[in-house]
């Protein structure tokens, strides 16, 4: 332990390492503490870890693409062509054709008139919502939102307003109260496409009705619905709103399988974050060999529908197991399904137990989730064969009785 020497001679724990000390000990004895797995060779539907062979329900790889064959050789040829780096912000000279490419391959994904392409994800939320939202203004968010939508709308010094997971009666009357106060020069409402702790939809056309009413910006994060919902165009276009939602937003690293994020929308709109979006003026650009193959991964998903009908065939066969071996799975309506535990030591146990026994299903425990609702979230892959989700539900039956978790 590092100590500080004052001018008696007395020794003084420094406050960092004291800090950290006190709540590294506070999480781990209330089983709040998570521990990384290092992943020995690709992400799959099978998985090293530590030299063992898991099956994997952990990875947000639904299709497959992160390590698919076609995507790899495209990947390798742009690093030929191009380097592994992009050199520069988009704004100076590290907008290269493949960018260009990609941005108008995503708003043909989309059905939008344009779109802009971030480094991450969560990036995305920090650019969107501060590029456009200001201390002027008010954010309606789901009280389930994504860390990402929370922190981005933080950053915007906006109002938040939370209302209820997707109650749109508690929406509705929130809205009417921001937008008749006088108060805010624009109101937004915020929801995630699906919920990714518990596999739920958005009521995206109840929410669109609220907006048209009181005249809200809608913004929709897709994160865990592109390439999953609405035959892999996403949750907005699986209820057929894509011209109703003013913003788009979705990942490049789950279901297409590289890295990054977008954001889908009108012209305008895209304009306009290409020039007031600080992760966009501030950050490289995408390296070539992951442009080129996500360009290649989103053209996959627009010409054939194979891997997320399979997706959703191992999700409804793994849930379909799970519920007649009697686990709790919530209302989950994607291939997303938590087995809900319920205490935090307990779901950590579980978790480890099913690892001992050959399947990666990582637990999920509070702040990510609330208190009280730990469970394990298991994540099918249009990859994994009926075999490997038969011996995943063997282990799970065999673990969940062990530990009283089932009967």
């Amino acid at each position: 332990m590092y100590a500080l020497e004052n001018e008696g001679g007395i020794k003084k724990v420094k406050k960092l390492d004291q800090f950290l000390q006190d709540n590294l000990n506070d999480l781990r004895d209330r089983g709040l503490y998570n521990e990384i797995d290092p992943v020995e060779g690709p992400n799959g539907p099978v998985i090293k870890i530590s030299g063992k062979e898991l099956i994997n329900l952990s990875s947000n790889n639904y299709l497959g693409l992160a390590t698919n064959d076609h995507l790899k050789e495209i990947a390798k040829h742009a690093i030929d062509q191009y380097g592994v780096g992009a050199g520069a912000v988009r704004t100076i000279n590290g907008t290269m054709d493949l960018h260009v490419k990609l941005e108008e391959k995503l708003a043909e994904f989309k059905g939008t008139e344009a779109a802009i392409a971030y480094q991450s994800g969560f990036n995305c939320n920090m650019a969107a919502i501060s590029g456009v939202m200001d201390k002027n203004d008010a954010i309606l968010s789901d009280e389930l939102n994504h860390a990402s939508i929370i922190d981005g709308i933080r950053l915007s010094k906006a109002k938040v307003i939370r209302y209820n997971h997707s109650d749109m009666d508690d929406l509705r009357a929130k809205a009417k109260e921001a937008a008749e106060s006088g108060l805010y020069n624009k109101v937004m409402v915020i929801t995630d496409g699906v919920f990714s702790m518990d596999g739920d939809l958005a009521e995206l056309p109840e929410i669109v009705e609220i907006a048209k009413e009181f005249n809200l910006i809608t913004y929709v994060d897709d994160a865990h619905g592109s390439g999953v919902m609405g035959k892999g165009a996403g949750t907005v276009k699986h209820f057929g709103l894509s011209k109703e939602i003013d913003f788009q937003i979705g990942t490049l690293s789950k279901a297409i399988g590289v890295v990054g994020g977008y954001v889908a929308g009108s012209k305008d709109l895209i304009d306009w974050l290409k020039v007031r979006s600080r992760p966009f003026l501030f950050s490289t650009a995408l390296p070539p060999g992951d442009t080129a193959a996500i360009t290649a991964a989103v053209q996959m998903i627009m010409d054939s529908t194979e891997l997320h009908d399979q997706l959703w065939e191992n999700g409804r066969y793994l849930k379909e197991g799970l519920l007649k071996l009697g686990f709790d799975i919530g209302k989950s309506e994607t291939p997303i399904t938590p087995c809900i535990i319920g205490e935090e030591k307990l779901t950590q146990q579980f978790s480890k137990r099913l690892r001992e026994e050959g399947v990666y299903a990582k637990s999920i425990v509070f702040p990510t989730v609330p208190q009280g609702t730990g469970r394990v979230r298991n994540m099918p892959m249009a990859t994994h064969t009926k075999e490997m989700l038969d011996q995943a539900l063997a282990v799970y039956e065999k673990v969940g009785k062990e530990l009283s978790i089932i009967n």
